[in-house]
């Protein structure tokens, strides 16, 4: 771990739309500091776009009425250095558009190679037969995300592709050359659900990766005529196989990124957003977390144990600490989920098994309407009043509680 870590991480994670408003910056890092939070992880990649100054992906549609010399992060980086605040670039891995609203720009990474994207099942016979310029590829994608957005968020990029890793370890290259980070804090490094990924080049690394790995398997019956048809079948004829290679490319996504910025950036912490019921992380979305820790493929995972239920996010965070070092645990508390009561509940449990730290989701929900409501306080209250009462034991809720007078007040927020 860094030297420069703090003993008990208080993290806070602040989304984009709090970066697109320039006069918000400074209000950010106020509300941070008065919540008494020490680490910000500030996202700077949203759905394939950069939140930052950057020649490698578009700048985000919610900027164009912003100038073109606007950097949010640079801004941001030297208010809260001067605040002794960390910040670490949380970047949205593998989710890279919303299916309601496709990017526009022809260099979003949806239109210049949607031949990496992620292909459910139900769409793999249309994604074998069907050239991935052609815009109907992409429009049947997005309809799909659309009929099935009860779980899945959007358009994704397959983990098994090696451009699509390439490309994400790119990124994150270019964000610690340009920027003084403490650190890179991932999030949707996974596949969206278990019907995916069918997309041709994802069946044909399974293909080689089943020939590669298992001897038994080196002849593969698939003919050249008909092939892209066979692929299609080998995850059912190898389901085992098939989940295991899954796992083995978002774990390999990660590592790629680790080790990239192991080399290059030393003291920079790589943590990872993850599902919080590792059963359901590893075998549906692939995403092993538990391997994770015991290989050091990153220094710090941060269950999302987002639940209004105490023994639920009891279970969620003893289970993690159970698997490593309870200093490369940092409890993810949902704001939202709960009652102001609630959340400081929930953050005292956590720092009683004695965390490497927490963090809250979310700024943006903090500062907004319903923050306000859950704290009793004015607009964008909540963090005031965490800083009085949250990292307290024994906290109580009070209609009554009001945002104090002072400069923290001025300036605006998009959710506040």
């Amino acid at each position: 771990m860094p030297e420069w870590l703090p003993q008990e991480v208080r993290a806070l994670w602040v989304g984009r739309t709090s970066l697109a408003v320039p006069d918000s910056l400074k209000v950010v890092v106020d509300r941070a500091e008065a919540g008494g939070f020490n680490t910000l992880l500030v996202e700077v990649r949203g759905r394939g776009d950069a939140w930052y100054e950057s020649d490698r992906e578009p700048r985000p549609i919610q900027w164009e009425d912003v100038p073109d010399d606007y950097d949010p992060l640079r801004v941001l980086l030297d208010e809260a250095r001067f605040r002794g605040i960390q910040v670490h670039a949380w970047i949205v891995v593998h989710l890279v558009a919303s299916a309601d609203l496709l990017p526009a720009d022809s260099l979003h990474i949806v239109h210049r190679q949607p031949d990496w994207l992620a292909v459910p099942r139900e769409l793999a016979e249309f994604a074998q037969e069907t050239d991935p310029g052609d815009p109907g590829y992409i429009e049947a994608l997005a309809e799909w995300s659309l009929r099935n957005q009860d779980r899945v968020e959007g358009l994704y990029t397959s983990p098994a592709h090696p451009g699509v890793r390439e490309h994400v370890t790119g990124i994150v290259e270019d964000l610690l050359d340009r920027y003084a980070l403490q650190g890179v804090h991932l999030d949707y490094i996974r596949y969206p659900a278990p019907d995916f990924d069918f997309a041709p080049a994802s069946l044909e690394f399974f293909a080689q990766w089943l020939r590669e790995g298992t001897p038994q398997l080196s002849r593969l019956p698939i003919s050249q005529e008909g092939e892209g048809s066979e692929l299609i079948l080998l995850p059912d004829s190898f389901p085992d196989h098939w989940d295991e290679f899954r796992r083995t490319q978002v774990t390999r996504q990660a590592l790629e990124i680790a080790e990239s910025v192991r080399s290059r950036h030393p003291d920079v912490l790589v943590s990872a957003a993850v599902f919080p019921d590792l059963d359901d992380a590893r075998d549906v979305r692939f995403q092993p977390w538990d391997r994770w820790l015991e290989w050091g493929v990153v220094d710090v995972v941060a269950p999302m144990a987002y639940t209004p239920d105490a023994a639920r996010f009891a279970r969620y965070v003893d289970r993690a600490r159970n698997l490593a070092d309870s200093s490369r645990i940092w409890a993810g508390v949902g704001l939202f989920e709960n009652t102001f009561v609630g959340a400081v509940a929930q953050v005292q449990r956590a720092r009683s098994l004695e965390l490497g730290g927490v963090a809250l989701f979310s700024y943006d929900w903090a500062v907004g309407p319903d923050g306000s409501a859950a704290a009793g306080t004015g607009p964008g209250g909540y963090l005031y009043r965490w800083g009085q009462e949250g990292w307290l034991p024994g906290s109580q809720e009070s209609a009554t509680w009001a945002v104090p007078e002072s400069k923290h007040r001025k300036g605006a927020n998009p959710g506040g």
